[in-house]
């Protein structure tokens, strides 16, 4: 309990916890537990999209084309819901994922055979990816009316009192949770972070590593790009546009650490979190919504520089011999 109390996610916890308190102060109602579902709800995509974030930062790389990915992948399945309204929308969220993967595969492979930096592979296809949204929609927009209930419904749905989109997000968090801290590719991605020259004399492959976390983080992009159009029932080509800046600010928010191999589920979560309460915070406030964009900026900044002054991560290689 001690040492959960001195850690960087006890921190977040109590920054979030004392936003929160801040504003119900001056408006009641915003600690309510109905709005706090809200506000997680309205957080979920990000969760999920840093959740994959984190993972291929461990590996000391940056994926910058998920909300690129996101926003093609949400293209395509109001496209092809508006064309074909009976197709079944668990066959739509396959679309999206296995799209989602094939795009994070790319990547991948780029990084892994050609031995290309990781930001500039991303920074590439995040060109590509929005390009070709104009070339499958000619740059036009895919609007509620022309959408079926059933594809703007799901999301929205309630079970025991909070939407599909909030159990979706926690069941990927509880994932993530077991995969990351209880399986061989989790301990992986931690060696390779750390040390990717020591990972390779335990039998790491560490190309092979790096390519699963941006398969990951595709998959969840593409799961969140449906989640996303069906939500607010609307896709056009800058859906999602510089969404890239709160995925890689709520990981180093949430004390991932840029230069790989520290950082855990729980700080990814919570960082998202932090930038969900601002934001809905702000408007409550009175202040623009546009000041997130500088208040992310300037989080990235501090985080970094505080990240720097930690304790080294995880002694993973010896956690694994053992």
């Amino acid at each position: 309990m001690s040492r959960f109390v001195k850690s960087r996610e006890a921190i977040l916890l109590a920054a979030i916890v004392a936003l929160i308190a801040l504003v119900e102060t001056r408006f009641t109602g915003f600690a309510a537990p109905g709005n706090l579902a809200r506000v997680f709800n309205d957080t979920s995509i990000l969760i999920i999209l840093a959740l994959g974030q984190t993972l291929v930062i461990l590996t000391r790389c940056i994926d910058l084309s998920q909300a690129s990915n996101l926003a093609l992948t949400g293209m395509v399945t109001a496209m092809l819901n508006a064309a074909h309204p009976g197709i079944p929308v668990v066959v739509l969220i396959a679309v999206a994922v296995a799209l989602g993967l094939l795009m994070g595969a790319f990547n991948g492979l780029l990084v892994w055979k050609l031995d290309i930096p990781p930001i500039v592979v991303t920074l590439g296809t995040l060109t590509i990816y929005r390009g070709i949204i104009f070339v499958v929609s000619g740059g036009a927009w895919v609007n509620s009316h022309e959408m079926s209930a059933a594809y703007k419904a799901f999301p929205r749905a309630d079970i025991l009192s909070l939407p599909v989109m909030s159990w979706i997000c926690i069941a990927v968090i509880a994932a993530f949770a077991v995969g990351v801290n209880r399986t061989a590719l989790g301990r992986a991605l931690y060696a390779v972070g750390g040390n990717p020259g020591a990972a390779v004399y335990t039998g790491i492959d560490v190309g092979r590593t790096r390519f699963w976390a941006f398969v990951i983080a595709g998959g969840l992009a593409g799961l969140c790009g449906y989640l996303w159009v069906s939500r607010y029932a609307v896709a056009y080509t800058d859906v999602a546009g510089g969404f890239e800046l709160d995925i890689v600010a709520a990981c180093v928010i949430g004390g991932i650490s840029i230069s790989g191999g520290l950082g855990t589920v729980t700080g990814a979560v919570l960082g998202a979190l932090f930038l969900g309460t601002i934001k809905n915070a702000l408007p409550v406030a009175g202040i623009s919504p546009f000041w997130q964009m500088a208040i992310s900026g300037a989080a990235i900044i501090v985080a970094v520089t505080f990240n720097r002054r930690r304790a080294p991560g995880r002694v993973i290689l010896k956690e694994a011999a053992a």
